[in-house]
């Protein structure tokens, strides 16, 4: 899938840094959002090892006799990138980041650790693991102690798992929301400017592709838990959830920024409006373009979060995504001036934040069809200046966008030629971020939007 090439750098060192400050609680918690519980107490991690034994998830090929393929560890193992996220921790550039940040050796840094490792604190520890196993199955699933056994038994229903610790995976806003945790960022966990500056690759998400090439080694499966799910657009469900709790999550980070030690947060603005190749002025796209809606000099707010989304929305809930757009464009202005009122950005980001979780439920349950999804595909590419003015990082995930809407609909129908080749041109043109050029991508999104026809 060409989307690896937007998500290979991310995906091979997903660090973490910078942290909540101390007077002000996780918003998340403040403000009730968060799908993610804390485990029950007395639950511990026990490692990858105790779900490796061939009877169990360690078998070599994938069974269809029960609920589960029982090759998921050796999936993980031997395909998921992230087993090998401790090992990045030892390549030089990892090494020269750390001295840059003076954080000491990364493999033992706790800032890189939270996410490139299961690292927890000693007393939740329940039998020695090495770390070097990297982002390994508790991660995702949660401490494993109090499920382990219980979770093997014929009887077992996955909702009694849930309340014995296991995070709720089969829900599509937990998963999002467990994998933005470190591909976008949770309190004490964020990759921040200086991490940026000493190397860090910027963090893209979206969750359908990710998971395309996670590699899945989980069967989908219908609320019940007992049949399959067979729907051609489900991978159009799982983009829509990812991309609302994405900028939920997002807004969330802002509003932590907005009250924390450091404005402005750069990682927050669009990192190309600076880091770009320069040119004459005469050939410059972005002082042709102007600077609408702030100071020129000013790096823009990165609407990439919202800017693709908001087609979606205005199809689910044109009220719920009014109110949403008036939060989110009030914190495109406030961010976008580098000395705003913080608190005010602050109650902006998180009027934004409810605004994106009211659509979750709305977006993770609605109908979806090939009308809907052709609909969507023709927003999105009809957007092309608005988009691609947003920035390279928009750029991005209308990229994604169209390339995951387009491959679930081709699950039905025979995939045009034409199409193919015009969404393959928008990742041309990203290859260079630097080189960016929002004229040309905006041409090519127009390729795109004829090439799908009238529908």
């Amino acid at each position: 899938m060409h989307v690896a090439r937007l998500l290979l750098p991310a995906l091979m060192f997903v660090s973490a840094a910078g942290s909540a400050v101390a007077q002000n609680p996780p918003l998340a918690a403040t403000l009730q959002e968060s799908a993610l519980p804390a485990p029950p107490p007395g639950a511990k991690y026990l490692g990858p090892g105790s779900c490796a034994a061939s009877a169990c998830h360690g078998g070599i090929q994938a069974r269809d006799t029960t609920k589960v393929l029982q090759n998921e560890y050796s999936t993980w193992i031997v395909q998921d990138r992230h087993s090998r996220a401790y090992n990045v921790l030892l390549q030089p550039t990892a090494q020269r980041m750390a001295q840059i940040l003076a954080i000491g050796p990364p493999e033992k840094s706790q800032k890189c650790l939270v996410c490139h490792a299961l690292a927890v604190p000693d007393a939740q520890i329940g039998r020695p693991f090495d770390i070097s196993e990297g982002v390994s199955c508790e991660s995702c699933h949660g401490p494993s102690s109090l499920w382990l056994g219980p979770h093997v038994q014929a009887t077992a229903l996955h909702a009694d798992m849930v309340k014995l610790g296991l995070v709720d995976n089969k829900d599509l806003i937990v998963r999002a929301e467990k994998c933005l945790t470190c591909h976008l960022g949770a309190p004490g966990m964020q990759v921040d400017h200086a991490m940026l500056a000493a190397g860090h690759p910027d963090l893209t998400f979206e969750l359908d592709s990710f998971s395309s090439i996670e590699p899945p080694h989980w069967v989908e499966r219908a609320p019940d838990q007992k049949q399959p799910i067979v729907d051609p657009l489900f991978g159009v469900r799982i983009w829509s959830v990812g991309q609302a709790v994405q900028l939920r999550e997002s807004m969330l980070r802002v509003a932590r920024d907005a009250r924390g030690p450091v404005w402005p947060e750069y990682t927050e603005l669009d990192c190309f409006t600076c880091h770009h190749s320069l040119t004459k002025p005469e050939d410059s796209w972005r002082q042709a373009a102007g600077y609408p809606g702030r100071r020129p000099g000013n790096p823009p707010y990165n609407m990439a979060r919202y800017v693709v989304f908001r087609h979606f929305a205005q199809t689910i809930d044109p009220g719920g995504a009014s109110d949403l757009e008036k939060d989110v464009n009030e914190v495109y202005s406030l961010a976008s001036d580098l000395q705003p009122d913080r608190l005010r950005l602050a109650s902006a980001a998180d009027n934004a934040a409810r605004a994106a979780s009211a659509l979750e439920g709305e977006v993770k349950n609605a109908a979806y069809d090939s009308a809907r999804t052709s609909a969507l595909l023709r927003a999105i590419a009809s957007d092309a200046d608005g988009i691609s003015f947003s920035g390279e990082r928009s750029a991005e995930q209308a990229t994604m966008a169209l390339d995951s809407l387009y491959i679930a609909e081709t699950k039905q129908s025979a995939p045009d030629p034409a199409v193919r080749s015009a969404i393959d041109g928008l990742y041309k043109l990203l290859e260079n971020p630097s080189a960016y050029d929002a004229p040309a991508f905006a041409a090519q999104m127009r390729k795109v939007r004829a090439a799908l026809g009238s529908g």
